[in-house]
């Protein structure tokens, strides 16, 4: 890479203290331009379209459109825009989301200027970094069992909804137009997969994981 070419740096983010704060870090590179700054993800996808930067720093708790929307939609209107997550952030959810989204890389805040400089560069190639945080949560995610019901089925959903209001198998039976053996066996199956002995425990199970409406 050539000084006459600089990688040039979109910052997205809705605190300006942290808008300045980047933008100084930037001027510390030679190989490295401020393009632009947004207050919003709606700004950061805007200015995109307008100024071509070839690195975004997003952050992904914005009001609105959010930093995993704003990639989102960077990522489908200039594909060849790299974006790195900056966030104080590092719970799975948003990990994940970014990432999906198109997110190149995954960095906390507290990240120092070298390693953040270092991780622009490498995004400019396509190759991604990862916060060993973000790599742990990713682990996490990955390894940890599927929540309870995730296994349930639309029928079986519907009959455990019933349960959760009391109805017994002939009355789901009546409600839903089905015979007794089929409401019974739907039940069967909802406490096998949801583990449980019996008809309390179930109810009690769907109302703590929210399996129903």
């Amino acid at each position: 890479m050539t000084d006459t070419n600089p990688i040039r740096v979109l910052i997205a983010d809705d605190h300006a203290v942290v808008r300045s704060g980047l933008a100084a870090f930037l001027l510390a590179f030679d190989d490295l331009e401020l393009a632009g700054e947004a207050s919003s993800g709606e700004e950061a996808v805007r200015l995109c379209g307008q100024l071509q930067p070839d690195v975004v720093l997003m952050d992904l708790v914005m009001p609105e459109m959010d930093g995993a929307a704003a990639t989102r939609a960077i990522r489908q209107a200039c594909p060849q825009i790299q974006v790195i997550a900056l966030t104080s952030f590092k719970e799975e959810e948003l990990v994940q989301g970014a990432l999906q989204a198109g997110a190149i890389g995954y960095l906390l805040k507290n990240v120092s200027a070298d390693e953040l400089a270092e991780a622009i560069r490498k995004a400019h190639t396509g190759r991604p970094t990862l916060a060993p945080e973000a790599a742990q949560a990713l682990i996490h995610a990955s390894t940890k069992p599927p929540s309870p019901g995730h296994d349930l089925t639309d029928r079986e959903r519907e009959v455990l909804s019933l349960m959760v209001k009391g109805l017994n198998n002939p009355e789901i039976a009546e409600r839903l137009v089905i015979s007794q053996s089929t409401a019974k066996f739907h039940v069967s199956s909802i406490l096998s997969k949801l583990g449980v002995s019996g008809r309390t425990e179930a109810v009690a199970m769907a109302l703590q994981n929210h399996l129903v409406k």
